[in-house]
């Protein structure tokens, strides 16, 4: 994520030193999310069948090698290359959280999943700030160094990392269903005993999916924020996420379990949404923002651990690429629905939709608290 995290700000100065525009940056982003709306999935099997191990470093291999083709890109073409590729073997997040589920029980598999996120967070705020400091020795270096870092990974996994799915607990299904899109997607949500979880975590992800690439245009719109204010912003939000996994989340879910903490940090989502849409003065957003970081942060890990817990061990991977396809559509869909409503209904209007999207995901968790069964 680290890696991540320096590409991610830096793609539009790439095309833009190719000649391109804002238009093809955005198409570029849409291409990513659709390829991994099939690589997802089929990857995902492929890790129940052969084990975690070498389809992860598969997909590290395939995510150097395309910062490597970003950072000696010389048109628009290899551009679209390497964010191809990177979109293809882009299943690192699934391939990992399915480990977690491997190597931890129900008693402690939220807490787990809780801490792989926190890392994830760390890489993400940290990549940017990084990112910006080696570009300004040009474009190249942060895409060599995301690439080192990435192949670094390759090389530790490898001697360090040991395999968590044991053969015994490994998928048996012929070959061919595995790269069966349409079969893995849609095995997973034929499941009824967790439909509306994935439900319920589709309605979560598509609350602020949008949000990242319109909060720009609406804290420059009401506050007059410039991009470098926007900037510190998303530190602060980093710290957020940071404080509430590192330190928050692992005594609340002691305390309260993770079926108390669904609900209540959706209703957390419902409140700091509304009132990032409330807001008429710029110091209004930080307490917002903080109230979103904790519902998501207590929210989205515990509901991940209680549906990896309603299948079997030889489904996970499975089932996390089910949750990237679902991630997938909502990076598809969720910006394309902000900015919508940010132009023709009020700049507030992203905002009150997550904030009902939050809502309709409470409503159907209320009808899907049920105690876990596993299909098998």
């Amino acid at each position: 994520m680290l890696g991540y995290g320096i590409m991610l700000p830096l793609l539009p100065f790439f095309v833009r030193a190719q000649d391109g525009n804002a238009a093809i940056a955005g198409g570029l982003m849409s291409m990513y999310a659709s390829i991994q709306l099939v690589s997802g999935p089929i990857l995902g099997a492929l890790s129940d069948r052969y084990g975690r191990k070498p389809i992860l470093l598969l997909c590290l291999l395939g995510t150097g090698t395309s910062y490597l083709l970003l950072g000696l890109a010389n048109s628009l073409i290899v551009i679209f290359v390497a964010v191809f590729l990177d979109g293809l073997t882009g299943s690192n997040l699934t391939l990992a959280h399915a480990y977690v589920a491997d190597s931890t029980n129900a008693e402690n598999r939220a807490k787990g999943i809780n801490y792989s996120q926190l890392a994830f967070g760390l890489g993400i705020m940290a990549g940017p700030i990084l990112g910006g400091l080696l570009s300004g020795y040009g474009l190249s270096l942060p895409a060599l160094v995301a690439s080192f870092i990435a192949f670094a990974n390759i090389a530790f996994g490898f001697f360090f990392l040991p395999e968590s799915l044991s053969p015994e607990h490994r998928e048996t299904k012929p070959i061919s269903q595995a790269f069966s899109w349409a079969g893995q997607f849609t095995s997973v949500f034929r499941q009824k005993n967790i439909q509306r979880f994935l439900i319920v975590l589709f309605l979560l992800n598509l609350a602020f999916a949008g949000l990242q690439t319109n909060f720009p245009l609406f804290s420059n719109a009401r506050f007059g924020w410039t991009p470098a204010q926007n900037s510190y912003f998303y530190l602060y939000v980093g710290l957020c996420g940071v404080i509430v996994q590192g330190l928050l989340f692992a005594k609340v879910q002691a305390r309260f379990g993770e079926r108390r903490l669904i609900p209540a940090g959706l209703a957390f989502m419902v409140i700091g949404l509304a009132g990032m849409a409330f807001a008429r003065q710029s110091w209004m957003i930080f307490p917002a923002v903080a109230v979103v970081a904790l519902g998501t942060g207590i929210s989205i890990p515990s509901l991940t651990a209680l549906v990896s817990l309603r299948v079997s061990d030889s489904e996970q991977g499975r089932l996390m690429g089910g949750n990237q396809t679902l991630l997938a559509l909502t990076n598809i869909f969720g910006p394309t629905i902000a900015g919508i409503s940010f132009d023709i209904i009020d700049i507030s209007a992203p905002y009150w939709l997550g904030s009902l999207f939050a809502v309709l995901a409470v409503v159907i968790w209320t009808m899907s608290d049920r105690p876990p069964t596993i299909d098998c």
